[in-house]
């Protein structure tokens, strides 16, 4: 059910480099396919640098529904993706866990999602222990359709 289109609402993080760099928060689509009815590929479109980029991930399927294994390249580079809460239809909140840092990222299938959605995501970010100054909201324009085979990345973000 996750499958589809979604545009990237909003993320809550420690990210220090998310902190940093938020006045460059660009707008971000993303794609999910189900392969072999379990995991799934995740094709990130963003721009950097004034380029489109698409950003290729496989979520592995984690011992319990709803819950998904990426791997990254190093050791110990494992993060643990949880769907929080989604109704399939127009939202999705997810956890993502590398080692004991935690962030909160809220997907909707439009690029605006309702108050009470909103107030989900907030209740769900102060629950595990981020607050408001840590919470980002992207752009609702300019997103990319596509990228060229020259600026296609295999791996995490």
């Amino acid at each position: 059910q996750l499958a589809g289109k979604w545009f990237l609402v909003g993320m809550a993080s420690r990210c220090s480099y998310l902190a940093e760099h938020s006045h460059q928060l660009e707008a971000t689509a993303v794609t999910v396919t189900v392969l072999d009815g379990q995991s799934l590929a995740i094709s990130t479109f963003r721009k950097l640098d004034g380029m489109c980029w698409e950003i290729r991930q496989r979520y592995l399927p984690a011992q319990a529904h709803g819950r998904f294994l990426l791997k990254g390249r190093g050791y110990g580079s494992k993060v643990d993706v949880v769907v929080g809460e989604t109704d399939h239809s127009s939202y999705a909140i997810l956890y993502y866990q590398k080692g004991r840092s935690i962030s909160v990222k809220l997907y909707g299938r439009t690029i605006r999602v309702s108050d009470a959605v909103m107030d989900k995501f907030e209740q769900r970010v102060s629950a595990v222990g981020l607050s408001e100054d840590m919470t980002y909201y992207f752009p609702t324009y300019g997103f990319c359709d596509s990228a060229d085979e020259f600026h296609i990345l295999d791996g995490e973000l």
